[in-house]
C-alpha cells in the first residue's frame, strides 16, 4: 500500500524487466505479494478512492461503489463500514478488476443499518479516484 501511486520513475517490474530498477534489487531475500482476481485474465488495477459524504451527521451503515465497464460487467467494492459521518473522508485502496479505461461509470451506494432512523439518508459529496502510474483521477 505504500508504493502507490507509483515513484517517478515508474512502477518497478518482476521478472524479465527487473534490471531496470536496480534501486530495489539491493536487498536481498525479498517478499512479492501480487493481488490477482478471482477470474480470467486475473488482472487487477490498484486504485485509491477517496469519498467525502454529505447528508446526516453520524450513521450505522456501509458505502460501496460498483464500477461499470463498457462491455456490461459490474464489480462491486465496500469502502466503509460501521459508524459514518458526514465530516470525514473515507480513503482506501480498491484493486479493481476493471480496467480504467474501459470503466463506463463508478456507483455511490450506502446502506443503513436496520435501527438506524428511517428518514436519515447520506450521499457522496465528492467521489476522486486516483489511479495509474501518473495519477490520474
Amino acid at each position: 500500500g505504500d508504493c502507490f501511486p507509483c515513484p517517478q520513475q515508474g512502477c518497478p517490474m518482476m521478472g524479465h524487466y527487473a534490471d531496470r530498477f536496480p534501486d530495489k534489487l539491493k536487498r536481498v531475500n525479498q517478499k512479492y505479494f501480487l493481488n490477482t482476481a478471482a477470474d480470467p485474465p486475473f488482472a487487477t488495477w490498484r486504485q485509491q478512492v477517496f469519498i467525502r459524504l454529505s447528508g446526516v451527521e453520524n450513521m450505522r451503515g456501509d458505502i460501496n461503489l460498483v464500477f461499470h465497464d463498457t462491455e456490461g460487467n459490474t464489480k462491486e467494492y465496500e469502502v466503509a463500514s460501521g459508524v459514518l459521518s458526514q465530516d470525514k473522508v473515507y480513503s482506501k485502496y480498491l484493486d479493481v478488476e476493471i480496467n480504467p479505461k474501459n470503466t463506463k461509470k463508478i456507483e455511490f451506494l450506502w446502506n443503513k443499518a436496520v435501527f438506524t432512523l428511517l428518514w436519515a439518508r447520506l450521499g457522496a459529496e465528492t467521489v476522486d479516484i486516483i489511479y495509474g502510474e501518473d495519477g490520474h483521477r
